[in-house]
């Protein structure tokens, strides 16, 4: 189960879809080197995204 505080490069390595989902919220940077160390929650706050809906679609697989 992913959550708010689950690291953005833990997402990627262990959830299978994840990276089309985050690019369709407008996460374009997963490669950036901060996005390896940066939370989830983090992420969304950068990008104005409400955590809680992204969560509900990476969860909903």
């Amino acid at each position: 189960m992913i959550t708010r505080d689950t690291i953005i490069g833990n997402v990627l390595k262990e959830n299978e879809g994840a990276y089309e989902i985050l690019t369709s919220f407008g996460m374009h940077c997963l490669g950036c080197p901060s996005s390896q160390m940066e939370s989830l929650e983090d992420a969304c706050m950068v990008h104005g995204l409400k955590v809680e809906d992204v969560l509900a679609k990476l969860n909903s697989k």
